[in-house]
């Protein structure tokens, strides 16, 4: 894997821009936004007036702090078309968010804002290591989904040769990576894997395929899922973030040279990152909750928009914005059982410490009496045996026992025991009784 190094001429001005320079432009554009929302959208101007704030009160960009959060179900009791700050005839494209939390969050978009997506998009890739002329393989789903067709704008936008292939039909995805040699590819983590493994299923060594560059994004994954992609793919597996109500994948890019997070591309989303329980915004390097606002959107301006995902803001490396560290995890992804905060990923990162388990997994919990039971259903690798297996789960309920603190049952599958996700990949099945 060789990264390929940006030169200084293929940034935008904006991306080699002093720090003073690109508060100033924040500035000037959040005062825009915080108007524009106020005078447009109706949700805004009553949150606001409640809240004794007006767009004039943003004198520095710390005064952010004064104005109210938005949050999902401000969208939802909104849906479909009442957070629009234009008229509905200009709004060009609708989309919405995959849902995977709730009832899905209807967004629009100007023409205006489908540039501004297609240009973020386009940096986003060329950070990663694409460039004009490359061949792109689009495996995110298209449709309401932003990921598809957020993926292909920028994708032409940049100069690369699309291939539009959307998520699933396993095997045509390996037989267009074996005809056309894509180099670059953007898919969920997840769903690579399931790739990789069609391609082993055929005969194929996945490192020899024509890969160089995974771009993905859409699901939480860890730095040991990096290391096993990259491993099994011989690529440079690269993080990208975005999210429907901020518009869509291009929020924020890791770049290739130095995959030490993802920088933020705040010229046109300005990030804060919150205590979840005070609201409070915490200085720069500590963790928390992320919140956006955007800077630049026409059709649906997002103020202090509250992600959910957990992270911390750290100062600029390989562009002139800030980074956010790679998020893991989301406050509503956390489950609590018998009292212990447990997320996905930290199971997900002690699972793949073995070689013995393959990296698929979904965590079951069910509530048979009083408390809560955790069962972590996992595979082991096709060369492992049944025995060998077992010895494996057991090592892992060790694990997640001294680790995390919390006992659960190991149920350790054959080879393909677990379905495989054709986009973001259900990682935790709640049987426990509602209500």
């Amino acid at each position: 894997m060789t990264a390929k190094m940006p030169r200084p001429e293929e940034l935008e001005p904006i991306e080699r821009a002093s720090r003073d320079e690109l508060q100033a432009l924040q500035l000037a554009r959040l005062r825009w936004a915080l108007a524009h929302a106020y005078d447009n959208v109706a949700h805004y101007r009553k949150a606001f007036d409640a809240s004794g704030v007006h767009p004039r009160d943003l004198v520095r960009l710390d005064d952010l702090a004064k104005f109210p959060f938005t949050v999902k179900a401000d969208l939802r009791d909104n849906d479909p078309f009442g957070m629009f700050a234009v008229p509905r005839e200009q709004v060009v494209r609708i989309h919405a968010s995959s849902g995977t939390t709730g009832k899905p969050t209807v967004v629009g978009y100007t023409r205006n804002d489908i540039e501004t997506w297609a240009t973020v998009m386009a940096r986003s890739i060329r950070a990663a290591g694409g460039r004009a002329g490359d061949i792109l393989q689009v495996a995110y789903g298209y449709g309401l989904f932003t990921g598809g067709l957020g993926a292909h704008y920028g994708a032409e936008k940049l100069g690369c040769t699309v291939v539009p292939m959307s998520g699933g039909q396993t095997e045509r995805q390996v037989q267009l990576i074996a005809d056309f040699k894509p180099s670059v590819i953007m898919v969920t983590p997840s769903y690579m894997l399931a790739i990789a493994e069609e391609m082993e299923r055929q005969g194929i060594d996945p490192r020899t395929c024509s890969l160089e560059i995974g771009i993905f994004g859409a699901e939480p994954w860890t730095p040991t899922m990096r290391q096993a992609i990259e491993s099994k793919l011989a690529m440079d597996a690269i993080d990208i973030y975005g999210l429907s109500e901020v518009i869509g994948p291009g929020v924020a890019q890791e770049c290739i040279e130095t995959k030490d997070g993802l920088t933020v591309w705040e010229d046109h989303f300005y990030p804060e990152v919150i205590d979840p329980a005070t609201g409070q915004v915490l200085p720069e390097g500590e963790k928390g909750e992320l919140v956006f606002t955007s800077l630049t959107k026409e059709a649906l301006p997002i103020i202090r928009y509250r992600t959910r995902d957990l992270t911390r803001l750290l100062p600029p490396t390989a562009r002139a914005m800030r980074r956010i560290e790679k998020i893991t995890g989301r406050s509503d992804d956390m489950m609590i059982i018998r009292g212990v905060n447990v997320f996905p990923t930290q199971i997900e990162e002690l699972m793949l410490r073995d070689a013995a388990l393959a990296p698929h997994y979904q965590v079951e919990i069910t509530r048979p009496g009083n408390l809560d039971e955790m069962t972590v259903l996992v595979e082991r690798v096709p060369a492992v045996g049944s025995a060998d297996g077992d010895d494996a789960g057991r090592r892992l309920a060790r694990l997640i026992k001294s680790l995390i603190g919390v006992s659960a049952e190991v149920k350790v599958l054959a080879p393909g025991g677990i379905e495989r996700s054709l986009g973001k990949a259900k990682r935790v099945v709640d049987k426990r009784p509602k209500g």
